[in-house]
């Protein structure tokens, strides 16, 4: 793990977590059922958005305003993911967007290797551990640090909720030919681990494949399978370029599923002020194809919308 000491993990977390990739190996002993699968795949989904459409497009961007209800509404949905806390991961967040690629960067494959970047970041001790660093707008809020104070809570709930619906549903339902064990397994442990995974992705693959639009100050790339993989995270490049944009898919063909999603949100009036990339932004290096290695222009730093925590308050 290049130069980080193994005496600084956070055992007390990596042994739970490689208990939950181990007991996704129970499918060959539960069995499956077309209702388990769909319900394992409509979860991923489903947590997938509320993860890059709240602890990543709202909690660390701020890219749009809502209401104090909605907010802990959207944080209690994205805690489902079982990535901790709201205020744990925007705050780590915003740190990865002040040294991307550079010393100091929490997770980056240019300075620490793909493992490393991908999951192995997240086992140290000093990044497991809670940090409100940088979250002044939204530390404040009292329901906020509770729950990223108890984030075992919500993932817990939704493991007891799926196990009990199996039960049920063997009872009273037998021909989905499901139980509580079954949908546990496929339901939470097995959704969830994927989903870990395809969220890391944009933490190592997008510093590592795809192409470059803008001539970021780091290696973020932008690629088509790990957009649709990702709800529109893939397009990585452009999000490092302007950070400040609700959409990350910036021009015709870049599909941006949680962008679409917030766009419906925002005409029930769940979510207002959206914030877009602006023209002067899209017109910069257009369709121009620059050098992963040896940027032709020199680099210059974005305003990324994750330091002046008074610029735009939270929520209304």
């Amino acid at each position: 793990m290049s130069s980080h000491s193994a005496r600084s993990l956070e055992w007390g977390a990596l042994i739970p977590y490689l208990a939950l990739h181990v007991a996704c190996f129970a499918v060959f002993w539960v069995g499956w059922s077309p209702f388990s699968v769909t319900l394992c795949v409509a979860l991923y989904f489903v947590r997938m958005f509320a993860v890059t459409a709240f602890y990543h497009r709202y909690f660390s961007h701020r890219t749009f305003k809502t209401s104090r209800a909605a907010q802990f509404v959207f944080a209690v949905a994205a805690n489902a993911c079982a990535q901790k806390g709201p205020l744990w991961w925007a705050s780590h967040h915003r740190h990865h967007h002040r040294f991307s690629d550079q010393p100091g960067d929490t997770h980056s494959p240019v300075q620490d290797g793909f493992f490393y970047s991908h999951v192995g970041w997240i086992w140290l001790r000093s990044n497991f551990r809670s940090t409100r660093e940088g979250m002044a707008d939204f530390q404040k809020f009292p329901e906020l640090r509770w729950l990223d104070r108890h984030d075992l809570l919500v993932p817990t709930a939704l493991g007891v909720v799926l196990f009990a619906l199996g039960a049920l549903l063997e009872r009273i339902a037998p021909s989905l030919g499901t139980n509580a064990w079954q949908l546990f397994i496929w339901g939470f442990c097995v959704s969830t681990v994927v989903l870990y995974h395809g969220t890391y992705t944009i933490n190592s693959l997008s510093h590592r494949i795809g192409w470059r639009r803008f001539a970021t100050t780091d290696d973020s790339r932008n690629h088509r399978g790990l957009a649709l993989l990702t709800l529109g995270e893939g397009w990585h490049n452009n999000h490092h370029h302007y950070p400040g944009a609700m959409r990350q898919g910036f021009f015709k063909g870049e599909w941006d599923i949680t962008g679409e999603i917030l766009r419906v949100f925002q005409r029930v009036g769940l979510i207002w002020d959206v914030h877009q990339a602006p023209a002067r932004v899209l017109a910069d290096n257009r369709d121009a194809r620059v050098p992963v290695r040896g940027v032709e222009s020199p680099p210059r730093r974005v305003d990324l919308r994750v330091v002046d925590q008074q610029e735009m308050p939270s929520c209304s």
